[in-house]
């Protein structure tokens, strides 16, 4: 097995290092090592999924009109989901022969730009038009990248119900700006808390029940600011808060912060692993650099995937093994540089390709053997000119307009993508503006110019849901992002909208909630959601923990518990850790970049002072 090598990005041109058990893996997909970092093979990766890019367009075939990811003025087909997924047309009729003339990845675009494309990717749905990547909901609005859900408004739950503005919240319901959360039950705002009943603005809280402001606890009721009250204390409290509406919520927040950064954070999320290395990950074992992922064994650079084995590089996936540079959809074995294809073995370059086998540049297959280009072979034929067109890639690779070069093992270059670099999942995990995304080669759509006439302004937004007429439905709020000074600092403000609605559902769900009316428009508020999560990367740091401790009374007796005795940036630990008095001697890997504010600590000194 070769030793560890460091190579040069040929994209960011940062060091990174290709481990034994890479190259390991390498061989059994059989691929050469990659020239690209993990980190801009992600961004490659994501540059061809659009998830949140709607638009109004016909379809293709049946000239009915329809929600579409693709943008009116893409000249290719797009078909409507009825349409595509019916006998009505063939792909095979798109086969063309390889031409041993020219780079495989210009003949791929040229086939990805003729061959119908679905209107959005969207399984089992009833009454969820505006949805793009889900499967099974019901009564969902734009909701992107969710699976059984029901009731569900802007954001991505799974397997939850009545849920808005969510961002990877599982099991959950009647929940509100809830991120990274499992199990929880009438929460709002609140981040990394599982098996849980009416939370407010809480942070790492486990078991918990009527709390607010709280963070870093265990199997506590009636909490405030982690001060426990009596059942009366805390319901006159709370009956307070939400008279206030907008402002003593905004209060409770500020408060909240303060304490979420005076406790110890643990230095990543995970639940019942073995040798893992990333953040948010589940029952998963020997998962190095991988992020929001469960049930992931022998698994490198992944994000977003479940049940995953043997597989590298990979996104947005659920039972897969072998799989190497893999985008989307589920049930893949042996898939090298595919996307949004499933149910399929023996892949390469697969586009939107479902229950094939032994395929090779392929678009919009189903349920076909042999394939390349979409035309069929025999079994020999296929496998003889599969090889040559491997060997021709490396002979003849693509150069993009920025000379990085692209042969067999390679993503599709993200100039060729069908989509703007600030239409695709690219830009919510590494935002560019439209002059860096200009200097870097990348495609750019102009946002149409929207001529919203607002009759509700972000600041006369009612403060209370109770001042809310069923009148505010017909209402166009404007966007409290909306103004200059926002949209030029955030390379995410091209996607704030300027004016939002609400619809029914929204306004039932927050009289029921008793939260007040949003002064955001959804994109604005899935980007505040995704600023508030950590990077799909890692820090090597040590363990904060000083192991000094001093008296906590000898403080303001007035201040939260855990915040009593803070020291500048120092927490101060209320027992005794096991290194004693010297700072804790442990390193880690960390997503926790080195200049945030958050104490981080290792599992045995977060353990000591929170669980």
């Amino acid at each position: 097995m070769p030793d560890s090598v460091t190579k040069v990005c040929q994209n960011c041109k940062q060091e990174f290092r290709i481990e034994p058990e890479d190259f390991e893996f390498y061989r059994k997909v059989g691929v050469p090592p990659p020239t690209f970092c993990p980190s801009c093979r992600l961004q490659r990766r994501l540059c061809i999924r659009n998830e949140r890019s709607l638009y109004r367009r016909e379809c293709g075939l049946c000239q009915k009109p329809m929600i579409s990811m693709y943008a009116p003025e893409k000249n290719f087909p797009v078909y409507c989901s009825a349409c595509w997924w019916s006998d009505k047309w063939n792909p095979l009729t798109y086969g063309a022969d390889y031409d041993f003339g020219r780079p495989f990845f210009v003949q791929f675009r040229e086939l990805l730009g003729k061959v119908p494309r679905p209107n959005l990717r969207c399984t089992n749905t009833v009454n969820s038009d505006y949805c793009n990547y889900v499967a099974d909901s019901k009564n969902c609005y734009l909701c992107f990248g969710s699976i059984e859900v029901e009731d569900c408004l802007y954001g991505c739950p799974y397997e939850s119900k009545f849920c808005v503005d969510t961002y990877l919240a599982r099991e959950c319901e009647y929940c509100y700006e809830c991120i990274d959360c499992e199990k929880l039950s009438r929460c709002a705002f609140a981040q990394d808390c599982s098996s849980s009943l009416n939370l407010l603005c809480c942070y790492d809280c486990k078991n918990c029940q009527d709390c607010i402001g709280c963070a870093g606890l265990r199997n506590k009721k009636h909490h405030i600011y982690n001060r426990e009250y009596s059942p009366a204390e805390y319901a006159e409290k709370l009956k307070v808060i939400r008279a206030g509406g907008r402002l003593a919520l905004s209060g409770v927040r500020q408060e909240f912060e303060r304490l979420k950064l005076a406790i110890p954070h643990r230095f990543t999320t995970t639940l019942q692993c073995a040798e893992v290395s990333g953040d948010h990950i589940v029952q998963s074992k020997n998962a190095k650099e991988c992020f929001d992922v469960k049930r992931a064994e022998d698994c490198r650079y992944d994000v977003r995937l479940i049940d995953a084995k043997d597989t590298q590089d990979s996104n947005y996936c659920e039972y897969l093994e072998l799989c190497y540079e893999h985008l989307g959809f589920w049930k893949m074995s042996r898939s090298i540089c595919c996307n949004t294809t499933g149910e399929c073995a023996d892949a390469a370059y697969g586009d939107f390709c479902s229950g094939s086998t032994n395929i090779f540049g392929c678009v919009g297959l189903k349920n076909q053997n042999c394939c390349i280009f979409n035309k069929q072979y025999s079994k020999a034929d296929y496998l003889a000119l599969r090889e040559r067109i491997v060997e021709h890639m490396s002979e003849m690779p693509y150069t993009d307009r920025k000379g990085r070069v692209y042969s067999f093992g390679d993503y599709t270059p993200i100039e060729l993508s069908l989509f703007a670099y600030n239409e695709s999942t690219a830009q919510d995990y590494f935002p560019l503006t439209k002059s860096e995304a200009e200097a870097a080669g990348y495609p750019w759509r102009e946002t149409e110019e929207k001529h919203y006439q607002i009759t509700l302004p972000a600041d006369q937004i009612p403060n209370t849901i109770r001042e809310v007429p069923d009148a505010i439905m017909d209402q166009v709020l404007g966007c409290a992002n909306a103004a200059d000074k926002y949209r030029s600092i955030s390379p995410w403000a091209a996607g704030c909208t300027r004016a939002f609605k609400i619809i029914p559902a929204e306004l039932q769900f927050y009289r029921q909630m008793q939260l007040p009316l949003p002064t955001l428009c959804p994109n604005c508020r899935h980007y505040a959601r995704l600023a508030e999560r950590n990077p799909f990367r890692l820090w090597s740091r040590h363990c904060m923990c000083s192991g000094a401790r001093i008296n906590a009374e000898a403080d303001d007796p007035s201040a939260p518990p855990l915040v009593k005795g803070r020291l500048s940036e120092t927490h101060q630990n209320t027992v005794k850790h096991f290194h004693g008095d010297s700072p804790c001697p442990n390193e880690f890997e960390t997503a926790y970049a080195p200049d945030r504010p958050e104490i981080i600590y290792c599992e045995q000194c977060y353990n000591s002072e929170v669980v």
